[in-house]
C-alpha cells in the first residue's frame, strides 16, 4: 500500500514531485498560511497518514501526536526543530528529521551580511526619505553612516552559519571574535578569528553581534537588558536565528534610548507579531524571516526534506535523524 504524506504548507514543487514520482499519495495544506494546530490536529485524525512534512510555523506536540498514531515521521523544512516536542516524540517511538541545506545556511549567511551593510549605510532610511519625496538635493549631512572597515565583529555561534558570515566579513575587513560552546579552529585559522570564553566578554568588544545560535533554554533571552548594556553605544546587534533569544522588550528599550546604535532583524519574539515600538523605530531594519529566501535555498531545503521522507520509508531511517 502506497505511503501517506501531509504536508503543512506548499513547499517548492521539486519536492513535492519527488514525493509523487514515488508514487506516494501527497495531500498539502490548501491555503497559503500558517494551519492552526487544531486544524492539523482535524486533518491529521481524518487522513491516517504515515508522515508529516512540516515547517517552523506547526507547533508540533504531544496533543498533535495523540490526533495522529499512524504518523511514525514529521519531517521539518527547516535546519531548526524547536517547533516539535523531541522528548515526547522519543519517548513514542516517532522520528524527528530536519533539513540543514547548503544553500540555506548560505543564504543566512548573506541576509546577515546585508543586514550589517544596510545598518552601517543607512540605506533603508535613505530609500524612504526618497520614496517620500522629501530629497532636494545632496547634503553633506544627509544619512552619515559607519564605515565597518576595521570594525570587530562578534559572532554569538560558530557554526555552519557563523562560519560563512566569519568568510565574508574576513573580505570586507572586520575583524572577527566569537564564542561558542565549541572551538572552531577553521575559523581561527582561515580568518583570524579570536574566540573568547563568553558572551559577557565579547560584548564590550564588538562593534557588530551577530546571533547564529539555536533556541535552547539556555539560550532564550541570552541578549537581555544587562547584556544590552555591556555593548557599546555605537553597535549593531543582527539576528537571524531565532526570535526569542533576545528579549524584544530590552531591545526596544535599548534602542529608543541609544543604548545601541541600531539592530537588523529577521526573526522576532513572538513572531509573526511584531511591537508596535519596534516598528515605529528608524534604527532597526525588520525583515520577515526571509533570511533563507533564495531560490536555491529553498529548492535544496525541500530536496533534503523529501529525501528524509523518501529515506524514511525506504531504509527506516531518515538522512537527517534527530
Amino acid at each position: 500500500m502506497g505511503k501517506r504524506v501531509f504536508v503543512t504548507r506548499r513547499i517548492p514543487d521539486v519536492g513535492l514531485k519527488m514525493l509523487e514520482d514515488k508514487g506516494y499519495t501527497v495531500d498539502v495544506y490548501p491555503k497559503d498560511a500558517i494551519i492552526g494546530q487544531k486544524e492539523l490536529i482535524r486533518t491529521l485524525k481524518k487522513g491516517s497518514y504515515d508522515a508529516v512534512l512540516c515547517l517552523l510555523t506547526d507547533t508540533i506536540d504531544r496533543s498533535v501526536f495523540d490526533a495522529s498514531p499512524s504518523v511514525k515521521l514529521y519531517a521539518n523544512y527547516a535546519t531548526g526543530f524547536d517547533n516539535i516536542d523531541i522528548t515526547e516524540a522519543k519517548k513514542r517511538g516517532i522520528a524527528v528529521a530536519n533539513a540543514p541545506a547548503p544553500l540555506s545556511t548560505e543564504a543566512v549567511a548573506e541576509h546577515t551580511i546585508a543586514l550589517i551593510l544596510a545598518l552601517s549605510t543607512r540605506i533603508v532610511e535613505a530609500n524612504e526619505f526618497v520614496r517620500r519625496g522629501k530629497y532636494t538635493g545632496w547634503s553633506p549631512t544627509h544619512f552619515i553612516g559607519t564605515t565597518i572597515l576595521g570594525k570587530t565583529l562578534g559572532l554569538i555561534g560558530a557554526g555552519r552559519i557563523g562560519e560563512r558570515v566569519a568568510y565574508y566579513a574576513k573580505g570586507l575587513g572586520l575583524a572577527l571574535l566569537y564564542t561558542d560552546v565549541a572551538r572552531n579552529e577553521k575559523m581561527e585559522k582561515e580568518y583570524g578569528a579570536v574566540y573568547v570564553a563568553s558572551v559577557e566578554e565579547l560584548l564590550p568588544r564588538a562593534d557588530v553581534v551577530s546571533l547564529h545560535i539555536p533556541l535552547l533554554s539556555s539560550t532564550r533571552h541570552l541578549i537581555n537588558d544587562t547584556r544590552l548594556r555591556l555593548m557599546k553605544p555605537t553597535s549593531f546587534l543582527i539576528n537571524t536565528s531565532r526570535g526569542p533569544i533576545i528579549d524584544e522588550g530590552a531591545l526596544e528599550m535599548a534602542l529608543r534610548e541609544k543604548v545601541i546604535a541600531g539592530a537588523g532583524l529577521d526573526v522576532f519574539e513572538f513572531e509573526p507579531k511584531i511591537s508596535r515600538g519596534l516598528r515605529n523605530l528608524q534604527n532597526v531594519i525588520l525583515t520577515p524571516h526571509i533570511a533563507s529566501a533564495s531560490v536555491e535555498a529553498r529548492d535544496e531545503m525541500a530536496t533534503v526534506a523529501v529525501n528524509n521522507v523518501i529515506s524514511f520509508f525506504e531504509t527506516g531511517k531518515s538522512l537527517f535523524i534527530i
